[in-house]
């Protein structure tokens, strides 16, 4: 699957175009420092070790080569997002996808989606699936503009906030991808 996540297009507002290379276990440092704030309830390292282990896509987007200046943000050594895909008999479900906070509102989130709906294209899935918190306004704002839609709801499935003390639902929101025929 590294092949067919190779890169999102540029789009009109100049953002670099993106590389995924498949995680290891050398990237979940990187990882994880994104993970930590980007998340009410992060994923440890145990849950990215395991990912990989089971065999999920597992990527990590960082600027193409082409577009490198180190030391900055198009340094293709800085992380810039990160997602997992578990690929099932029909369908892709998507478990994790994190921008890093900085680089957040550049439409890297939307080209990382896109390239997604393009891997379960190729791959003949007609369907991608997702869980997301009803808190999560702007990941709620993103999916359904690219046409994501409700089609369940979790109860109880996050974590206990330590805030509030409550458990929050997840919306599964999903979206039928066409395939070629």
């Amino acid at each position: 699957m590294a092949d067919s996540l190779k890169s999102a297009q540029s789009n009109s507002e100049g953002v670099s175009e993106l590389s995924f290379l498949p995680m290891t276990e050398a990237d979940l440092d990187s990882v994880l420092a994104i993970e930590s704030v980007s998340h009410i309830h992060p994923w440890t390292k145990g849950n990215f070790s395991d990912s990989l282990a089971a065999g999920h896509w597992a990527y990590c987007v960082r600027p193409q080569l082409s577009d490198a200046v180190k030391g900055s943000y198009l340094d293709p050594e800085i992380l810039w997002a990160y997602c997992i895909l578990f690929p099932a008999v029909d369908e892709l479900h998507l478990l994790n996808i994190t921008v890093s906070p900085k680089l957040r509102r550049l439409g890297i989130g939307v080209k990382m989606m896109n390239a997604i709906e393009g891997v379960a294209a190729q791959q003949n899935m007609p369907r991608i699936i997702l869980e997301v918190r009803p808190s999560n306004e702007s990941a709620l704002q993103l999916y359904r503009s690219l046409g994501y839609e409700q089609i369940g709801l979790r109860k109880s499935y996050y974590p206990v906030d330590v805030i509030n003390g409550l458990r929050e639902d997840a919306l599964v929101l999903a979206k039928s991808i066409k395939l070629e025929a």
